[in-house]
């Protein structure tokens, strides 16, 4: 119970930071919401009347009061473009853009960990080198770039994937051939950083008594890798994916825009594209929301690798 208390006492003053940020950020962008709207055959008095019914000829500080009520009590209003709840807009995108995340995860996971831990087994070998030439260009190389090479490559020359969209409702092989390359891309720079962060964790591990100790005891190696050095060398490599999972929403804005994914990334963008205050104020929200659950459970999760933290 204390440990929930004190995440509430963290999340929602961070939450509700985060959206105060956001709320002045979005204010300061160039254009008028109403002019978007509208177009720009529009007279003065419909932009008047909109900007009006918007609440926009309020002084910033009304607007604000206003924004921060609502947001309270959980009226997060409607999109100004489709005049529907922008809450249940972010729910509805918000599973193929979950997908998305927990697919790169996975990639993370199931590349970095064991690449990591063979080049630091295998140090100053050709692996390890090659390990590291392959993290090198992977944290070299922007997402938006790397995705579009994918696309020209596998998807326009060899046409082994579709170039967009995410697969026929209810279809999963298809919603997994769709998810291939937006995953890998939103994966990529991850992948570097992670097998790095397990090499040098698992290279300080292997050097400690204990690790010594369980050889000394005849333990065979693959046991005192995985279960004396490894575990141990986890507790920073977890630390890392727990932010990652918070970087990767982010960088979901990206690739489902380069791949043309329907989700929350997507929406955002459109929403910013037509200055829709409502529509971006949700799904930034929610993504804020998604970010301190994951540090949450990340915290979580070290009394399972630890148990003095347990304690």
């Amino acid at each position: 119970m204390g440990i929930l208390i004190r995440f509430l006492s963290q999340a929602l003053p961070t939450l509700l930071g985060a959206v105060t940020i956001l709320f002045l950020l979005l204010r300061m962008i160039p254009g008028d919401p109403a002019q978007a709207m509208l177009g720009a055959d529009a007279t003065a008095a419909d932009l008047a009347r909109l900007r009006q019914d918007l609440g926009l000829d309020q002084p910033l500080w009304v607007q604000y009061g206003v924004f921060l009520r609502s947001f309270v009590v959980g009226d997060w209003g409607n999109s100004i473009v489709t005049k529907t709840p922008a809450l249940e807009r972010v729910l509805e995108a918000l599973p193929s853009t979950l997908m998305l995340c927990v697919a790169a995860i996975v990639l993370i996971i199931a590349i970095s960990l064991p690449a990591g831990v063979v080049s630091a087994v295998r140090r100053d070998s050709w692996v390890d080198y090659g390990v590291s030439l392959v993290v090198f260009l992977l944290m070299s190389m922007p997402q938006f770039w790397l995705g579009l090479l994918l696309l020209l490559v596998l998807s326009y020359w060899l046409d082994w994937f579709p170039i967009f969209g995410a697969g026929e409702a209810g279809d999963l092989l298809s919603q997994l051939h769709h998810l291939v390359l937006p995953s890998l891309t939103l994966a990529a720079g991850f992948l570097g950083l992670v097998t790095r962060l397990t090499r040098s964790s698992m290279l300080e591990v292997l050097g400690r008594d204990y690790v010594r100790t369980a050889r000394a005891k005849g333990l065979r190696e693959p046991v005192v890798i995985v279960k004396h050095a490894l575990r141990n060398a986890l507790l920073s490599v977890v630390t890392v994916i727990g932010l990652t999972m918070g970087q990767l929403l982010g960088g979901a804005v990206i690739v489902e825009v380069v791949f043309a994914r329907p989700g929350v990334g997507t929406m955002i963008w459109d929403a910013i594209l037509q200055r829709d205050y409502p529509q971006v104020q949700a799904g930034v929200a929610v993504f804020a929301a998604l970010f301190i659950a994951t540090n949450f459970l990340t915290d979580l999760l070290y009394g399972l690798l630890n148990p003095r933290i347990r304690v």
